[in-house]
């Protein structure tokens, strides 16, 4: 059986839900668990993590048909940094700097070295 979603659109809807999971699980306890040990923290992030996982596999194999894994590895620092900006800002109220344009301006250079000959 076929998915009406082409192969890159499957895997960059996979992995942008990973990387909301992944983003929660990394960093969400700096805001919500900051007052709990550092373990119950580690404890609720790996039970997000596994939901992040759950994700993350079936983007990458099927990702893995048309792209390749340099190419799947850019895009998802892509979409993290998409993911994270505005956790960052909105979530855990971090203030809006120019860096992220720069981090950004960075990974189009990574986008454009690891997809050009494809």
């Amino acid at each position: 059986m076929t998915s009406a979603l082409p192969i890159p659109l499957q895997t960059i809807a996979l992995l942008t839900l990973s990387n909301v999971f992944m983003t929660f699980a990394w960093y969400g306890h700096l805001k919500t668990l900051n007052h709990r040990a550092w373990y119950v923290a580690a404890l609720v992030s790996w039970g997000i993590a596994l939901f992040e996982y759950l994700l993350m596999v079936p983007a990458n194999r099927i990702g893995v048909q048309q792209f390749s894994v340099g190419q799947l590895k850019v895009m998802q620092e892509v979409i993290t940094l998409c993911v994270f900006l505005p956790f960052a800002v909105f979530y855990l109220r971090e203030p809006l700097k120019l860096d992220y344009l720069w981090a950004g301006l960075c990974l189009v250079g990574a986008v454009y070295f690891m997809f050009r000959s494809a």
